[in-house]
């Protein structure tokens, strides 16, 4: 059943016609007792609305289903409460492997997984060690194209709406955007900065916000691209345009960003690399004869920019003398 040489290929045949007419399916539990195996693997993932991570989750099981292994999701909509509970699930599952998609885990929760030998893999957070991988995203070269493409538009005044503070990965789009306007010498007025939530709406409430101060940015730069969707309606709502009157760039590039009116530029994270790097961190950790915990891997992922419809040149009438002003990046808090 498993396809190995130690069955001649007839009795193979012979084993196969019976499985078929008895239509037999393998009691995963006893397979699990029999090799010390769950052939499972745990992933989590922030936020199960946002269009970016059902893609990440289709890309890693694509890959698990390759490799005949099982995977459990758990969603923990970045509270600390559900990110206990999908931990506990998968250690009650006897899962295999974990990999944590989301920005932070408990200390305690990581300590209960390295006990039990169960490998993980983190997106961002932690550091690879006995037992630990990470998949690593380059943000600040994402940003930089991002506010390069801006600045070679002609764009001085450039907004940030970033994701919620308390969240690291957030924190580490935030402090790239600030350092590259300062690296840049670009407007640094602190009204041009406001805090979203990741979704639509905190994307749509922020950019008004922005454009209630009486700050006028010519091009706007998110967090993620759900929130870019919603600053375009705030922007709309205005009565301005994108992008004759204001440029928007997402991050992430989600397939709905390619059909949004207008298309929307976006910094591309490649979900297929993410997925594949945290499954190979896992598969490798799993198979190998090595001493366990086996040493863990760090994998950096480059965004690239995707230029679309929603961003172009400024106009004359919008050009003005940049007044830098300094720009302080906040402390990062604890966050799932």
């Amino acid at each position: 059943m498993n396809g190995t040489a130690k069955v001649s290929p007839r009795t193979a045949e012979r084993v196969q016609k019976a499985i078929k007419a008895l239509n037999f399916f393998p009691d995963t539990n006893a397979r699990a007792l029999g090799s010390g195996r769950s052939h499972l693997f745990g992933l989590i993932i922030s936020d199960i609305t946002n269009p970016f991570f059902p893609e990440l989750v289709k890309a890693f099981e694509d890959i698990a289903v390759v490799h005949r292994q099982d995977v459990l999701i758990g969603n923990t909509n970045y509270d600390q409460e559900r990110m206990q509970i999908c931990a506990q699930r998968m250690l009650q599952r006897r899962v295999d492997g974990v990999a944590i998609m989301t920005s932070e885990m408990d200390d305690k929760l990581v300590k209960d997984f390295s006990e039990r030998e169960i490998p993980l893999v983190f997106l961002d957070s932690a550091t690879a060690g006995p037992g630990v991988s990470r998949v690593q995203i380059d943000y600040s070269a994402g940003i930089a194209e991002a506010m390069e493409h801006l600045i070679e538009l002609g764009h001085t005044r450039i907004a940030f709406i970033s994701g919620p503070l308390r969240l690291q990965s957030a924190q580490m789009r935030y402090k790239a955007f600030v350092e590259s306007a300062v690296h840049d010498h670009l407007d640094n007025d602190p009204r041009l900065m406001a805090e979203g939530n990741h979704k639509v709406d905190g994307g749509h409430d922020a950019m008004a916000r922005i454009l209630a101060s009486g700050v006028k940015p010519t091009a706007i730069l998110t967090s993620n691209d759900l929130t870019a969707i919603g600053a375009m309606g705030a922007i709309a709502e205005a009565g301005l345009r994108v992008p004759e009157d204001i440029s928007v760039i997402g991050y992430d590039d989600i397939q709905l960003s390619a059909f949004t009116m207008p298309p929307l530029t976006t910094v591309s994270l490649p979900r297929a690399e993410i997925a594949t790097a945290a499954f190979r961190a896992l598969w490798n950790a799993i198979t190998s004869d090595g001493k366990k915990p086996v040493t863990g891997t760090d994998c950096l992922v480059r965004p690239r920019l995707v230029v679309r419809g929603s961003t172009g040149p400024v106009k004359r009438s919008q050009t003005v003398t940049q007044t830098p002003i300094k720009m302080s990046v906040k402390k990062r808090e604890p966050g799932v």
